[in-house]
């Protein structure tokens, strides 16, 4: 199975806490870690690790830091397309910090860091993928590739962490939008309100992640709610893109809408027990 995702790559400085500092002082970490993060690519590397062949079209260059990025991309076989391979400045860093409760803060550049030209879709790439995947970041890469993905007639799925600018843009070819709890279209208020926004829009399947609470789904004129695998949490970061990697490969091994949620569920619950976003699928032992 293979699958196109389109969006930000970054380096993540993760600091384990015992709580959130207040304003104007200062805490000591338990532990420092350093992950490669961003929500396309740890969808990406998740959709690998289920056993897909993913590509992952972003922005890195050519910093010695971004073959930090480089390199967990070839560790899980992820193809890499780089927007700007010429970028030569530090690419995106997060600070993530994490409580003891799993819950975390993140102060991230995002892609207004790098600058990237027009996009150009490998026609024979797409015409391989069974799904493209679009988080929103570098808007004009998203707009390309998921234009031309509806254009084939290949399954367009919009993670929607936040409403961004060029949002309203993607919603013309989705297919399908999976959405965090944080997920706000202009005047909307309410999980409701989103996803009648998300229909008016024309988006056929919508769902709405929150945590350990219910999934929302909407899939034509059937709705209900999914229970989400309650799990012992250790470290919550990423959880939510690697459900959006996991649904991607389940819906491309011919699994319906609401199934495919429901085992994505299972691998991002499993994933909340380990830290990382990605050693939720590295051997452990019994």
């Amino acid at each position: 199975m293979q699958a196109v995702f389109v969006g930000l790559s970054t380096i993540d400085v993760v600091y384990e806490i015992s709580e959130f500092p207040a304003a104007n002082s200062k805490v000591a970490a338990h532990s420092q870690s350093v992950y490669v993060g961003g929500p396309a690519t740890n969808a990406s590397i998740a959709f690998a690790q289920l056993g897909g062949r993913p590509s992952l079209v972003t922005a890195i260059g050519r910093h010695r830091l971004s073959n930090m990025i480089r390199d967990e991309l070839q560790k899980h076989s992820v193809q890499l397309i780089d927007l700007n391979p010429d970028f030569d400045e530090v690419p995106v860093i997060s600070s993530v910090t994490i409580d003891r409760a799993g819950n975390r803060n993140v102060v991230s550049a995002n892609a207004s860091r790098v600058a990237t030209p027009a996009a150009v879709v490998d026609a024979r790439l797409l015409r391989q993928a069974s799904i493209v995947l679009v988080d929103g970041h570098y808007p004009h890469a998203c707009r390309a590739w998921a234009e031309a993905a509806c254009a084939n007639k290949t399954s367009v799925v919009l993670d929607g962490g936040s409403w961004k600018e060029g949002t309203t843009e993607l919603l013309k070819d989705a297919h399908t939008a999976i959405c965090s709890a944080d997920f706000r279209p202009p005047g909307c208020a309410t999980k409701d309100d989103v996803i009648r926004f998300l229909k008016n829009a024309g988006i056929t399947r919508v769902a709405i992640t929150d945590g350990a609470e219910p999934i929302r789904f909407v899939s034509g004129s059937s709705a209900g709610t999914l229970s989400v695998p309650q799990v012992e949490v250790v470290d919550t970061m990423g959880a939510g893109d690697v459900f959006h990697g996991a649904y991607c490969w389940f819906a491309s091994t011919g699994r319906g809408f609401v199934e495919s949620l429901a085992e994505a569920s299972k691998i991002a619950s499993e994933s909340c027990r380990y830290r990382g976003a990605q050693a939720w699928a590295d051997p452990h032992p019994a």
